[in-house]
């Protein structure tokens, strides 16, 4: 290139630069007018919720934030559910942590409702989908979250790791948003079919290891398959007992009693029979109580457990042909038809009753934990004891009706309060409690896949009731010590929680009990006035109800005007 196309190239080169800066300046005014539009209308306001780019941004600054040596440390502690370090990290979390994370650890509280960003999600399944680890949690305790409201917390390490066992173990609730049983899957969950639960195992082995082992996996056993599911000695001469093992086609219970069945042409037929499994001995079956007794003859042999039984003992019974995908409560029932979920597993193609809203995550166990019958009824001639057509993909008050109940009046479903009076009405109790209308679900307390605990609960009932309430909880109650609002002492019977709110009053078989879900306190008065069973007597049986009045009275924190009524 010669000198003097050099420079006749300067000024071009120039009018280059110019422009660029020229560029920058205006592009820096534009975002300096933004942020200072942005600050003047509100946007330093901790009740202006962030845009989408400002919350990608803070969360990816944040995650950006953590160092790699964090994120794997582990937490040397053991987060056993009913153990020493996750009871004190839940005295830990009530104190500091509860008012702006909640007891479930969602955020939703009055402290953190106008809080932006919001309090970061604790829950099981919020935290599984941020991949967060134990170290990140410790992180996060130990040294806060600059410009949100997560302070950096001083304490010692062990308390720090306590913190992180019990928010690994904090209660899970459902939303209270009102919503579709199915809003958040995809259209093709409709279509799917059923496959059975073995093809669940492969890829949840450890909960179907889990399920198999439990009364829902179990309910239905066929005696020549299973010789040990017939729990009595059939050789001991008894009356009632007309029958042989061969004879037996299907065993329906273990837990309170058991039924036997017979098979005759595509139906089963209950044998007038039963083995009453806690006090070792047979009684007579014939149910005769029921809504739908009158409706069929007097005889257990023109009974048909199709009609009667066999839809909530079963996956996708089939009433028309008669045929299941599988007997016994297995992953479908709660989780729907999985055929696409076994062809492409993601979230978004099986039901999950943890991701749906309160009303049809609970209509998953209520369709067969209930009493109450079919809108439609009878349905080709015959009249059906459980919720025919429906399954978690639909709503259940579209196939079902609980049974009604006149305040006052004790019949053989309700006691005159309106609380359950047999067994199999946990649905009944639930919904009139308050448990139900805060997002407390069933799985809250219960695993179906099963767990150590009785009645597949997920931690010992006395843990259990403390991870939400306790003294200084704003759930309750609103005393000094445990002791203080039971007025018994500590570790005995009349301290523990389901004693008082969840007695066993509900028949199942005989004298045999199971306990009440509507978790309301039931005074002796009520039981003049009702006829419903109170805690009081219940333990003190040699006492009358006037003097469980007149002890409750004299409770300087009960209200004597309430316990006498």
């Amino acid at each position: 290139m010669n000198d003097s196309e050099k420079s006749a190239g300067h000024p071009a080169s120039t009018r280059r630069t110019i422009r660029i800066v020229v560029i920058l300046a205006v592009l820096g005014a534009l975002a300096i007018g933004g942020l200072y539009h942005y600050v003047t209308s509100g946007g330093l306001r901790a009740r202006q919720k962030p845009s989408k780019l400002e919350i990608f941004v803070a969360s990816s600054l944040v995650d950006l934030s953590i160092p790699k040596e964090a994120r794997e440390m582990k937490n040397p502690l053991t987060a056993s559910a009913d153990g020493a370090d996750v009871a004190a990290g839940r005295e830990l979390y009530r104190k500091s942590c509860e008012i702006c994370h909640g007891f479930d650890g969602s955020g939703k509280t009055a402290a953190s409702a106008g809080l932006y960003p919001p309090p970061l999600d604790l829950r099981r399944a919020s935290l599984a989908k941020e991949k967060r680890t134990d170290g990140e949690l410790f992180y996060f305790i130990r040294n806060g979250v600059r410009n949100t409201g997560m302070p950096g917390w001083q304490l010692p390490d062990q308390q720090t790791w306590q913190l992180v066992a019990y928010i690994r173990n904090l209660p899970e609730t459902v939303s209270l948003e009102a919503q579709s049983a199915n809003t958040e899957y995809e259209s093709s969950i409709t279509t799917a079919h059923y496959v059975g639960s073995v093809s669940c195992q492969s890829c949840h082995a450890e909960l179907y290891a889990h399920w198999r082992k439990t009364p829902m996996a179990n309910v239905v056993r066929d005696p020549h398959e299973h010789p040990d599911a017939i729990i009595p000695d059939l050789s001991t001469t008894n009356s009632l007992v007309t029958f042989t093992t061969n004879d037996i086609a299907f065993v329906y219970g273990s837990r309170w009693k058991q039924r036997y069945f017979k098979k005759v042409g595509d139906d089963y037929y209950p044998y007038p029979a039963q083995w009453d499994i806690t006090h070792q001995q047979w009684r007579p079956y014939f149910a005769k109580d029921d809504w739908w007794s009158p409706l069929y003859p007097p005889d257990n042999f023109q009974r048909p457990t199709s009609a009667l039984c066999d839809g909530c003992h079963s996956v996708n019974y089939d009433i028309k042909s008669k045929t299941v995908t599988e007997w016994n409560v297995g992953c479908e029932r709660c989780h729907g038809p999985g055929s696409e979920h076994v062809q492409h597993p993601t979230s978004f193609n099986i039901v999950n009753p943890a991701h749906q809203g309160y009303v049809a995550a609970g209509d998953v166990c209520m369709s067969c934990h209930s009493q109450g019958r079919p809108l439609t009824n009878p349905i080709d001639g015959k009249y059906y004891d459980w919720p025919a057509g429906y399954d978690v993909n639909h709503h259940l008050k579209d196939f079902w009706k609980f049974e009604d109940h006149k305040l006052g009046e004790t019949s053989f479903t309700h006691f005159g309060d309106g609380t359950a009076h047999k067994n199999r009405m946990q649905g009944n109790d639930y919904v009139t409690s308050q448990m139900y209308t805060h997002g407390v679900a069933c799985f809250t307390c219960h695993d179906a896949h099963g767990t150590e605990y009785p009645a597949s609960l997920r931690k010992p009932a006395a843990t259990l009731c403390l991870d939400c309430h306790g003294p200084n909880s704003p759930n309750g109650p609103h005393a000094p010590t445990l002791e203080a609002h039971t007025h018994h002492l500590p570790g005995s019977a009349g301290s523990d929680c389901i004693a008082c709110h969840m007695p066993k009053i509900a028949q199942t078989i005989a004298d045999v009990n199971v306990r009440s879900h509507t978790f309301r306190f039931v005074t002796p008065a009520m039981s003049e006035a009702l006829h419903i069973p109170n805690a009081c007597n219940i333990c003190h049986a040699d006492k009358s109800t006037a003097w469980a009045t007149d002890a409750l009275k004299s409770w300087s924190d009960r209200s004597p005007w309430r316990m006498a009524n």
